[in-house]
């Protein structure tokens, strides 16, 4: 993140940036997802963000293994979940994996959270039952935040218990980055009580504008506070034409998933298209992208990020000048 001096006092530079993200595997071979990776971190790419999927057969990969795997095999580029569902998983062991891919990633980890859809087959398959998973998740990102400090951390609540529990070694960056995903009123608490981030999932701006007001209303009446530029939101992108199949795939999955028309959720054609949807999403207040290639194959997944990154970023980029 960037800042400056001024006379005495730091203040610090609002920033926009855009990442990529992706959810299902649709490289060729792990030889084409490194291509990939390379690309990005080579073409000032902000991060990338892997989805939370466990079963399937649409090829998803699992998330914290993604995170160690780009900890060794990137340099610059940051990481981050979009986003791991805590109700799932085992808060001490979460907050023990993210402090160790941070440590050797040289702090270049962007933990992200939800609570995970009631639907998900992850939880039947994992015997993890879906009831009570919003206190699960709640008593979890106390026990992240905690342990993430280094101190020692004593907890008794209805899901877990710690006496006295610490990790060492503690995350790099402190503290840990710690964002927050989803858009009804517990998502909104959760954010506010101990996000330092928010992030959309699959959301129009007109939606996330009024999540975003309330975030900030209730950080204010907790006396804490998200940096402005700490509000993020991602859409699918493709260079190309509406009526491509891939596209029209596309735009059917929303449709089934909205159970609407899917306006506002992706920008199809060039730079302009691109930039107009991300306009749209800065005026709602959002300033962290995560813009989601629609592409298929290696060869695919690269023609399109390198559009990404030689048409939009600088788009981006003068948007903070």
């Amino acid at each position: 993140m960037m800042n400056r001096l001024s006379g005495k006092d730091q203040e610090r530079t609002v920033t926009i940036s855009a990442g990529v993200g992706i959810g299902n595997f649709t490289f060729d071979d792990a030889r084409g997802f490194w291509r990939w990776v390379d690309l990005c971190d080579a073409g000032g790419v902000d991060s990338i963000w892997q989805s939370d999927r466990i079963i399937g057969a649409d090829g998803g990969l699992e998330c914290m293994s993604v995170m160690a795997a780009l900890a060794g095999g990137t340099r610059r580029i940051k990481f981050g979940m979009n986003v791991a569902s805590l109700g799932l998983r085992d808060p001490v062991l979460t907050a023990k994996q993210c402090a160790t891919i941070d440590v050797l990633s040289e702090g270049r980890l962007l933990p992200a959270f939800g609570i995970g859809s009631s639907f998900s087959r992850d939880y039947v398959a994992t015997g993890t039952p879906t009831k009570g998973r919003g206190r699960r998740m709640d008593e979890g990102l106390e026990i992240l935040t905690g342990l993430w400090t280094g101190e020692p951390v004593s907890f008794e609540g209805s899901c877990y218990r710690l006496d006295e529990a610490r990790i060492y070694p503690k995350p790099i960056q402190d503290p840990l980055p710690l964002w927050v995903g989803g858009s009804a009123p517990q998502a909104i608490e959760r954010t506010a009580r101990w996000g330092t981030g928010w992030q959309a999932g699959i959301d129009s701006a007109h939606e996330a504008a009024p999540v975003i007001a309330a975030i900030k209303a209730r950080t204010r009446e907790l006396e804490r506070s998200i940096d402005e530029d700490h509000y993020g939101a991602g859409f699918g992108f493709r260079f190309g034409s509406p009526d491509e199949p891939i596209v029209t795939r596309y735009t059917q999955f929303l449709t089934q998933r909205l159970g609407r028309e899917p306006e506002g959720y992706a920008a199809i054609g060039g730079t302009a298209e691109v930039m107009a949807l991300l306009n749209q999403f800065r005026e709602a207040g959002v300033h962290k992208f995560v813009l989601r290639p629609i592409a298929s194959g290696t060869d695919d997944m690269l023609a399109q990020t390198r559009q990404l990154v030689e048409r939009v970023l600088p788009e981006v980029a003068a948007l903070n000048h």
